[in-house]
């Protein structure tokens, strides 16, 4: 009898025929689109719980500035920042172009009133004034050529006269001789009669020449009148053109400090082009700018006033300059007595230009926030200071520290002033502290 040896692995295992391989199945795609979709909704719903409503803007405390409104004296002045300038500016033009030949003095150099500066040539003006020297020596001759045969006229019409009254003169003895010795048959009534008719010639003569001599002499005058004004005409005219030529010798008008002189020799400048400037010495002004808000209550007269070394100095306002430019006009203030040593051309000054008398108001603290409202409403702050609520106001003057609160506003209660940047559309303010 065999033994038959069978391999282990060959053996069968009980109960192997009903075993079956189970497989792990998680949720299906739609539960899990479905608890997707909640959490996506109470996420939703959580954010606009949680976040500010359009009207209110959450805030930091540490972010913005809290201001009380008081009672006090508001002081009317403007601050402003002051450019000093000279008082009196000449400016140096070219009266006639031409190319600078020598320079006499330089940039910044304190000149007197006449003092020579630079010469200048001008070639064809020269020749112009040459050529119109003899237009006015040739018209002048010919003037005094006419005035010379008037002359002549006048003498001739005079020596006719004195002929007519010498020959009316001699036939007035000749008629009242023969008169006697006609009668008597001694001068023949022929001669006689020829006598009187020849004397009778000479007397309409004379007439005749003293109405001539009065209608010369009357156009005579008339004549050399309207020449002499001709001469003086010419004579003005051609002081003009000399004028014109000595200008190329620049001198100064006034006495004073010269700047902007920066002309250089052989330079070719034209007609009506600027040279330079001298500026009065000793006397300043300042100029400065003027936000153009108080364009209407800025008058000539106004007081203002600048402190330098720890002295006060008083000035006025002497001129306004309406024109906006940069949103800004202009002033220039005046000093009314003594005013500050070794301030310098261009240098800035703190001045305080006063608009009106100090009288009792209700003030806040002025603040950025004016230029996002217009000083139409604020934000004012609740008493606990949680939260600030938006409000309409009615504000007045105002000046570098205070604006002056006319309506809507109590003593006592909190504004914000610091800007309101984004928060223009709001309505209220929770204000979350840092701490």
């Amino acid at each position: 009898m065999s033994v038959v040896t069978m391999k282990k692995e060959d053996r069968a295992v009980s109960g192997s025929g009903m075993d079956k391989v189970v497989e792990k199945k998680g949720l299906s795609q739609r539960v899990k689109m479905m608890i997707g979709g909640g959490a996506a909704a109470i996420a939703l719903v959580g954010f606009f719980m949680l976040a500010p409503t359009g009207d209110s803007q959450t805030v930091d405390a540490s972010r913005i500035t809290v201001s009380t409104v008081s009672k006090g004296v508001f002081e009317d002045f403007l601050p402003l920042r002051g450019r000093v300038t000279p008082s009196l500016t000449i400016f140096l033009d070219a009266i006639e172009g031409g190319r600078v030949e020598q320079l006499l003095v330089e940039d910044g150099a304190n000149v007197q009133k006449g003092q020579l500066l630079a010469i200048m040539s001008n070639a064809q003006l020269q020749l112009d004034v040459l050529s119109r020297e003899a237009q006015v020596t040739e018209q002048l001759n010919i003037m005094r050529g006419q005035e010379l045969a008037l002359e002549r006229n006048r003498l001739e019409s005079r020596r006719n006269l004195v002929e007519a009254d010498y020959q009316l003169s001699r036939l007035k003895r000749q008629l009242d001789r023969d008169g006697a010795l006609v009668e008597k048959g001694w001068v023949p009534r022929k001669t006689f009669n020829d006598t009187k008719d020849e004397y009778g010639y000479h007397a309409s003569r004379k007439d005749v020449l003293l109405e001539s001599q009065r209608t010369d002499e009357r156009l005579q005058a008339t004549q050399l009148s309207q020449l002499r004004a001709s001469a003086t005409t010419l004579q003005k005219n051609l002081d003009v053109a000399r004028t014109n030529l000595d200008s190329l010798n620049l001198r100064a008008p006034v006495t004073g400090q010269l700047s902007g002189f920066t002309l250089q020799v052989g330079q070719s400048m034209a007609r009506g082009e600027r040279l330079g400037q001298i500026d009065s010495p000793g006397r300043n002004k300042l100029v400065a700018g003027v936000d153009e808000f108080y364009l209407g209550r800025v008058q000539v007269g106004q007081k203002a006033s600048v402190d330098v070394g720890g002295k006060s100095y008083a000035l006025k306002v002497v001129k306004i300059y309406p024109t906006v430019r940069n949103g800004e006009f202009e002033v220039d203030l005046a000093f009314t007595g003594d005013e500050p040593t070794g301030i310098q051309r261009g240098q800035t000054i703190q001045t305080r230009l006063t608009l009106g008398d100090p009288t009792p108001a209700t003030l806040i603290p002025a603040g950025s926030f004016y230029n996002d409202t217009g000083g139409n409403w604020v934000f004012v702050v609740s008493p606990g200071g949680g939260s600030a609520e938006k409000r309409n106001v009615r504000l007045g003057r105002r000046n570098s520290q205070f604006i002056e609160v006319l309506d809507g506003l109590e003593t006592g209660e909190k504004v914000v002033t610091s800007p309101y940047t984004g928060l223009t559309d709001k309505d209220q303010l929770d204000i979350e502290s840092s701490d």
